[in-house]
């Protein structure tokens, strides 16, 4: 081989490397991405990856969710507030005896209310679940199941059952949004 082909050689093994190092490159900072969105969205990740079909763009979805929240004020409840929410909650609740459905939507009202006071938008369902889901993602699950089922339309009718689960669904999400915690997973109770 002559000096040339060498220097060829070299240079397109050179090119060879350098997109090696790029293409590995990417795939790190692509699987760094998913485990860091997959971690903070848990079962929301793969709802919206399902959802939208294509896991970049799902991935754009939930980054763009992670940064308009950023812009947003969410602020703790005053004791005030507090109070109020917990007389409306107890008052809803009692209600479940004799009007479940009454209840179940007053439940889903209530929650508007207090994502509204705490400073979460006050738009369509799909809005407000998308900017529950980053401080609540494991608790927007319930949020949609409650939504489900208020939402209800049809022949059939909804069970007790299913009204029931509504509002443990809701009480998780009211318990959630009264106390400020963020990222712990409150425990199911029994309606009384």
């Amino acid at each position: 081989m002559d000096n040339t082909t060498l220097i060829i050689l070299g240079v397109l093994g050179g090119i060879l490397l350098i997109l090696l190092g790029v293409w590995l490159g990417q795939n790190y900072f692509r699987r760094r991405r998913t485990n860091r969105l997959q971690e903070k969205f848990g079962p929301e990740y793969e709802r919206t990856v399902n959802k939208i079909g294509d896991q970049s763009k799902a991935e754009d979805e939930l980054e763009a969710r992670l940064e308009h929240h950023e812009s947003l004020e969410i602020k703790p409840l005053s004791e005030e507030e507090r109070e109020y929410f917990a007389s409306e909650w107890r008052t809803t609740q009692a209600k479940f005896v004799d009007q479940p459905e009454a209840a179940v939507r007053e439940a889903d009202q209530l929650i508007k209310e207090i994502m509204h006071a705490k400073g979460y938008p006050y738009k369509n369902f799909e809005q407000r679940a998308a900017e529950i889901s980053v401080d609540h993602p494991e608790l927007v699950t319930h949020y949609r199941k409650l939504r489900k089922i208020v939402n209800h339309t049809g022949d059939a009718e909804i069970s007790t059952e299913e009204m029931r689960q509504a509002m443990l669904h809701c009480r998780m999400l009211y318990e959630e949004l009264l106390e400020n915690r963020i990222g712990e997973r409150p425990e199911m109770e029994k309606i009384k």
